[in-house]
């Protein structure tokens, strides 16, 4: 037996990896699957396929429990979807090894603006998509904001403007 003995993931906690896609860490679960990270994202025992860096809205590591917040897209408009959150996925990790500082990292890393705006209630985010070329621009509205109210949509397209030109002004 080696020193520095990788372990090995079992074979039914594998995901269906995509094109391009590597494992880069993993943690068992309570029971027998797996949490999976890789380049392009997190696969989660209760989620049916893989959470991109760019779709997580929130993860917190409680220092035995990871909790993804994944975000789905309900919109797309011109240049930019409007984002609204999945059900939370949480997960006791039995060995979290690097699991809990890839996904932090990776999450971060995936983020290249993000602008909180009180009025009319809404985040305006740029992430980078792994094997995309360019910005993903996403928005999140509060609670309790319509968006499909006519002066929120026009505040909202003008903010996203705003950040698109901030960014390359930079």
């Amino acid at each position: 037996m080696g020193l520095f003995r990788r372990r090995k993931l079992p074979a039914g906690a594998r995901p269906a990896l995509g094109r391009d896609e590597r494992i880069v860490a993993w943690a068992g679960t309570a029971g027998p699957e797996a949490v999976v990270v890789t380049n392009h994202g997190v696969w989660l025992p209760s989620h049916p396929g893989r959470i991109g860096w760019h779709e997580i809205h929130k993860a917190t590591w409680s220092g035995r429990q990871l909790t993804v917040v994944g975000a789905r897209e309900v919109e797309n408009l011109d240049g930019y979807a409007v984002l609204a959150d999945q059900p939370v996925g949480s997960h006791t990790l039995v060995e979290p090894d690097n699991v809990p500082n890839q996904v932090r990292v990776r999450v971060n890393k995936s983020i290249a603006y993000s602008q909180h705006h009180p009025e009319p209630g809404v985040r305006v985010v740029a992430r980078r998509v792994p094997g995309v070329d360019g910005l993903r621009w996403t928005v999140r509205y509060d609670d309790g904001v319509d968006p499909a109210d006519p002066a929120v949509r026009v505040a909202t397209a003008e903010l996203v403007e705003y950040a698109k030109a901030s960014l390359i002004a930079q």
